[in-house]
C-alpha cells in the first residue's frame, strides 16, 4: 500500500466514515470491499462493541485486509468471500450501514443484478438503515433511481476526496435510507 493511502486510512479515512454516518456500536456490512479502504477506519469508529462485515469475491483481497487488521489488533472485523453471488450470511435486518463504494457498475453488475443486490441490502438492513454508495462508473441519474425503487430514499448527495484503485479521486458519495 503506497505511504499516503497508508497515511489517509490512519487519519482522514476516519474523518471520511464518520462524515458518511458510521457511529460508534454500529453494525456495518462493506459490499465489495478490496483490501478494506474504507473497511479499517469503520472498524475504528465502531469500536469494540460494533462489527463490520467485509465482503469481496476476491481471497487475495481479503488476505491482505486479514493482515492488516491482525497486525493493528482489529477483531471487531469479519472477512466474508463470496462467489460471486449476491446472498450475504447475515441475518434479516441485522445492519446499520452498508458500503458500496466502486460496485455498482456493469463490470460487476447488469441492471438485474443490481436489482438482487438492493433487494438483499434491503433484507439485512435495519429500518432506517444507512446505505452509502460511490458510483464511480455510473451516470448519477441512474444510481439514484435504483435504490428509490427498491424503497430507499436519498438523503444526502456530496463531493468528497476518495481513495479508489490505489490513488486518490474526488467524486459524488450518496446517501441513502431504508424507508
Amino acid at each position: 500500500m503506497k505511504p499516503d493511502i497508508e497515511k489517509w486510512l490512519k487519519k482522514d479515512g476516519k474523518i471520511f466514515i464518520k462524515a458518511v454516518g458510521v457511529e460508534k456500536g454500529q453494525t456495518v456490512l462493506y459490499f465489495g470491499c478490496g483490501s478494506g479502504h474504507y473497511a479499517l477506519p469503520a472498524v475504528k469508529i465502531v469500536g469494540r462493541k460494533g462489527h463490520v462485515y467485509a465482503v469481496d469475491k476476491r481471497k487475495k483481497s481479503l488476505d491482505e485486509l486479514a493482515r492488516i487488521a491482525r497486525s493493528e489488533g482489529l477483531k471487531n472485523i469479519k472477512l466474508i468471500k463470496t462467489s460471486g453471488k449476491l446472498k450475504v450470511a447475515l441475518a434479516d435486518q441485522s445492519v446499520d450501514v452498508v458500503l458500496l463504494y466502486d460496485v455498482l457498475h456493469s463490470r460487476y453488475f447488469k441492471s438485474a443484478g443490481r436489482r438482487k443486490l438492493f433487494k438483499e441490502i434491503y433484507r439485512v438492513s435495519k429500518a432506517n438503515a444507512l446505505i452509502s454508495v460511490y458510483p464511480k462508473h455510473m451516470k448519477l441519474p441512474g444510481v439514484i433511481k435504483e435504490p428509490k425503487r427498491m424503497s430507499f430514499h436519498l438523503e444526502r448527495k456530496s463531493r468528497k476526496r476518495l481513495v479508489h484503485d490505489e490513488s486518490f479521486d474526488k467524486g459524488y458519495v450518496l446517501n441513502f435510507r431504508k424507508a
